[in-house]
């Protein structure tokens, strides 16, 4: 219990937004298992798999960018509200109907909502907490997401052969509880006021756009090369490994990855506290490398030991330590570096260019996965991470130089 010590002294709201997004993961059935929906029950190839994905990605990039400008001008709470309304009506259909690309478009269009909302839900965090409580907000937001998603993916798995349109309903009831809850329990969203000299690049620029602020903080940028590489590669374990079983252990490849996504929240639930306690002096720049590291290490433990089911559970072992460290990394990096008044805006424009490049890398395995085979489209992921490692030493090098007042 000790360890859940470090996350008293918040905002009452942070509270009730990390049980809100706990109550979501709960019900978050569908994208565990969507690859297989699209492989085993449409019948969809590798490569046209990775077009349904892009096509999504592609519709969700005006999403991200409107979430951004509406984050920063409105309500927040209430565009959360709003957006996971709509997501639930289409969760609720697709559990109504039959099964075929019609449900697939209801759920792509579910996540166009929930990629509107984003960017205001992480601008939330930033907003109610200090600079010195940011990498705790963002720790227990993530902490929340995953205890919900500890059992889904593995009932996901179960319920795939003869009870899909089950998961739909769950998922439906359960984002509809979350949304009571923000709506009905968070009253003030107003900033914290934070005077501390970390804060220093955090000052409010309201007449300024976006390009002005990363033309100020070119460390921006670098940072979203780094970013964009390493979601590209991190994305893929929702693509390939799924195949890669389905393919090796046919109907037993949709349990077993439920099993293996299950081990992954288990994972983070287990050791974010411990990461974040015992790393808490290591800076958010030495936290991106690790986890970088990391995410090479598992996807490589699973490719030599593809088709030993053991080995798959070592491998996400690896693999979600690297996603710790990453998640503890990344949230508190860009709200500390940008100003207050853009976070939304700058939330959304990072997750365009990660949905860009996780397009394009799936484009990219899905014909390397149809046309050579799953080793050659495990290369380019590897090459992909390991790049993402490279520009994080690189960020690590000249960071301290752009923001001295973060090394005090």
């Amino acid at each position: 219990m000790k360890l859940f010590n470090q996350y008293r002294g918040l905002r009452r709201e942070i509270y009730i937004l990390f049980f809100g997004k706990m109550v979501t993961s709960l019900g978050s059935m569908i994208w565990p298992v969507l690859t297989m929906i699209l492989s085993q029950k449409l019948g969809l190839s590798a490569a046209e798999i990775s077009y349904y994905f892009v096509g999504s990605s592609v519709v969700m990039l005006p999403a991200n960018v409107i979430g951004g400008k509406i984050a920063d001008r409105f309500n927040k709470k209430w565009i959360i509200v709003c957006c996971d309304s709509v997501s639930i009506i289409c969760f609720f259909i697709s559990a109504a109907i039959p099964l075929g690309i019609g449900t697939v478009l209801l759920f792509i269009l579910a996540g166009i909502f929930q990629s509107v909302e984003n960017p205001a839900y992480e601008a939330l965090f930033a907003d109610l907490s200090t600079t010195k409580d940011r990498e705790r907000a963002y720790s227990l937001d993530y902490l929340g997401g995953n205890l919900g998603l500890v059992l889904s993916p593995t009932i996901a798995g179960l319920l795939f052969q003869n009870y899909l349109w089950l998961s739909f309903l769950i998922s439906g009831v359960s984002i509809a509880l979350s949304t009571i809850l923000i709506a009905v329990l968070i009253k003030d969203i107003t900033p914290v006021e934070d005077n501390s000299e970390e804060a220093a690049y955090q000052e409010k620029k309201d007449g300024a756009s976006v390009f002005t602020v990363f033309k100020e903080n070119p460390m921006l940028l670098l940072y979203l090369l780094c970013g964009t590489l390493y979601s590209a590669a991190y994305s893929q374990y929702t693509f390939i490994m799924p195949l890669d079983m389905a393919a090796i252990h046919g109907d037993a490849g949709a349990v077993i990855f439920g099993t293996v996504s299950s081990l992954n929240c288990i994972t983070v639930v287990l050791f974010t506290p411990l990461i974040t306690k015992f790393f808490a002096k290591m800076r958010d720049t030495g936290k991106m490398l690790a986890g970088r590291i990391l995410v090479f290490a598992g996807y490589t433990v699973f490719l030599t030991l593809l088709g030993f089911v053991p080995g798959y559970y070592l491998a996400m072992l690896i693999f979600t330590w690297g996603e710790i460290f990453d998640v503890l990394s990344s949230g508190p990096y860009v709200s500390t570096r940008i100003p207050a008044s853009h976070r939304g805006r700058i939330n959304g424009l990072m997750s365009v260019a990660y949905f860009t490049v996780s397009s394009g890398m799936d484009l990219g395995v899905g014909q390397l996965y149809d046309r050579a085979g799953s080793h050659w489209a495990w290369m380019l992921i590897l090459i992909v991470t390991a790049a993402s490692a490279a520009t994080a030493v690189i960020l690590q090098k000249l960071d301290k130089k752009a923001y001295p007042k973060l090394y005090n």
